[in-house]
């Protein structure tokens, strides 16, 4: 039996091959929205404030909303956002310090500006956020309205109550799961407490506006857990939003992982049958509802399957100071650059007519959204790209060297570019390039797409150097802790300290297995690998002189690391041997923490890979 609510539907909207409820979620945005009220409330606004002409793009569309990217930095990495292999964060000064961020926002709130969100990475890792708040709170005797900030919510809930103070009206939370072993698969990351204090934190605030849980909705992963998030917002005032996954770069986008709105609203109501559309705010991106009997709401954003374009009024700023006028349009123009400069307001402003006369009447559907050049989602902002030239943006009239009007891939049938070093030719008179610096010389990642996998292994060795004390504390049998009479009180007492940590070289042994694991997170370029296997010995060796007095005494750390991959693992293996010998030096340092030294860390043995295969015949001195 079909709900009085399908039946209205199925009345109201001829036959279609879209289910009955998606058929209503599309129809409040187009003929059932408050039309004459929008218009009348824009002239309202229009006759009072004036509106820059540099806001207002080819459709007539007002770009009245500003999103602030304040930093590349992110505390999370949620799979979505961040490709696994992490991304390039732009060097500290090409960053917007807050003096340029503050002035920005001036010039665009003076230009028709109403809301400013501020988004990163995640803002609340900025240093001064608290400053800048008040900051941007001083520009409400201009026409701001709103200030507004989307945040992971894990260090949030003891500063959020200063940032309130300080004119914060808004708030977006993220936490895509109410499961705490889910959450650390999805974000990579531990933390999902801290994200529930912050959200009674934020409800506990009276003088925040609003307060909206954000949720990723992936197919297969956490769309479970819909109807939780629906009950959650029964007990509290929170609007929670179903977002559509959404292509980036690096982040694995499938389109069956998709949930489309208008299944998830169709599943909702079948089972809240009297579900409504409730009002929204004019340009709002979410399609809200109300469940009878429930404090909060719902939405859902439907960037892939319903995208809201014609009614778009965004514009983004980059941590790293450019201005991007769609989530998915890979062209950028740097503001960052021309005020640097010199440039004025004026001429600033003129930048930011020309990035928004830029501005596509939609971006592209989903199949055919440009993920090859646009950033990672956690770099809107972030990366200063090298970027291949282009026509699409006519050139700046601002008469000053070097600013930047980068553009990516403006037009749909040009090949992206990449950049990437080959491998140094071994032929005569080649000059040697490092592998990882692009053609501006700046840090990056090898480009193993074009390799086919093969095995690889690699071995490496290394000595921590230990004195006799240390030595004996390592050998003795951990049974047999007879005080020596011959030993002072402070060195009997250092020995103790030293076997309460345990066993020194099984607690080696163990992390340079997790040390070597790890190599992708703890040096930024390497690649991250599936290891098949990964193999650590540590012995203790002594050299035996004619004179005793001259021995002796060290700690080899060995490392063997094996794979199925595109690239070697001599980093892996060089990787194990670095966190064993440093275990060592850690367990030992109470009873030799002035006497050990490292070294001779190498790699000894590799085989795979295009550059062939050697052993290194001599390793160690006797």
């Amino acid at each position: 039996m079909r709900s009085l609510l399908q039946n209205r539907i199925i009345t109201a909207f001829p036959k279609g091959n879209r289910c009955p409820v998606h058929m209503q979620y599309r129809s409040y945005s187009s003929g059932l929205d408050p039309r004459h009220r929008a218009q009348a409330k824009i002239a309202h606004i229009d006759s009072s404030r004036p509106f820059s002409p540099a806001l207002v793009d080819t459709f007539q569309r007002r770009h009245d909303y500003l999103r602030i990217s304040l930093t590349e930095r992110c505390n999370l990495r949620c799979f979505y956002c961040m490709p696994s292999e992490g991304v390039e964060l732009s060097p500290k000064d090409h960053i917007l310090s807050d003096d340029e961020v503050i002035r920005l926002a001036t010039l665009f709130v003076k230009s028709g500006v109403r809301k400013i969100r501020l988004t990163g990475g995640e803002p609340t890792v900025r240093k001064g956020l608290s400053d800048i708040i008040r900051r941007l709170n001083e520009l409400r005797s201009f026409g701001l309205t709103s200030i507004g900030m989307t945040s992971n919510g894990l260090a949030l809930h003891r500063r959020l109550p200063q940032y309130v103070e300080n004119g914060l009206t808004h708030l977006n939370l993220s936490l895509d799961t109410l499961d705490p072993f889910k959450f650390e698969i999805m974000t990579r990351r531990p933390g999902h407490d801290a994200v529930l204090r912050s959200l009674d934190t934020a409800l506990s605030c009276s003088d925040l506006q609003s307060v909206k849980l954000n949720v990723v909705v992936v197919k297969g992963l956490n769309d479970s857990e819909v109807f939780d998030f629906i009950e959650l917002a029964k007990e509290k005032d929170i609007s929670v939003r179903f977002i559509e996954f959404m292509p980036f770069t690096g982040n694995k986008w499938d389109k069956a992982k998709m949930v489309p709105s208008w299944q998830l609203l169709k599943d909702i109501s079948e089972r809240y049958p009297n579900i409504t559309r409730a009002p929204d705010e004019l340009n709002d991106t979410a399609r809200s509802w109300k469940i009878p009997g429930h404090r909060g709401s719902i939405g859902f954003i439907s960037s892939m399957s319903d995208h809201f374009c014609s009614s778009c009024n965004r514009l983004r700023l980059t941590a790293d100071g450019m201005i991007k006028v769609c989530l998915f349009d890979a062209k950028e123009i740097s503001l960052r650059d021309a005020v640097r400069t010199g440039a004025s307001d004026d001429e600033v402003l003129k930048l930011i007519g020309r990035a928004v006369l830029g501005k596509q009447e939609k971006h592209a559907g989903m199949e055919d959204i440009d993920v090859a050049t646009n950033r990672p989602m956690i770099l809107i902002g972030g990366h200063d790209f090298k970027y291949p030239k282009s026509d699409s943006l006519p050139s700046t009239t601002i008469p000053r060297p070097n600013l930047c009007l980068g553009t990516l891939r403006a037009n749909s049938n040009k090949k992206p570019v990449h950049y990437q070093h080959r491998r140094s030719s071994s032929t005569a008179g080649s000059t040697p390039r490092l592998t990882h610096i692009d053609e501006t010389g700046r840090p990056a990642m090898v480009d193993v797409n074009e390799k086919q996998p093969s095995k690889r292994l690699a071995t490496a060795s290394g000595r921590i150097t230990i004195p006799k004390v240390a030595y004996d504390l390592v050998t003795s049998c951990r049974s047999h802790h007879q005080t020596n009479p011959r030993e002072n009180d402070t060195v009997q007492k250092a020995k103790e300290k030293a076997r309460d940590k345990g066993d020194v070289l099984t607690v080696a042994q163990l992390a340079a297995i997790m040390g070597c694991k790890r190599t992708s997170d703890l040096i930024p370029l390497c690649h991250p690998l599936t290891l098949s296997h990964i193999g650590v010995t540590l012995t203790v060796e002594s050299s035996k002189p004619e004179n005793p007095e001259n021995c002796q005494y060290s700690i080899r750390c060995s490392a063997t690391v094996s794979c199925e991959g595109k690239t070697g693992v001599e980093m892996e293996a060089l990787t194990a041997v670095s966190v064993g010998l440093l275990t060592v030096w850690d367990m030992l340092k109470a009873v030799a923490g002035k006497e050990m030294t490292i070294g001779d860390i190498i790699v000894t043995h590799k085989a795979g890979g295009k550059s062939g295969d050697f052993v290194r015949e001599s390793v160690f001195k006797s």
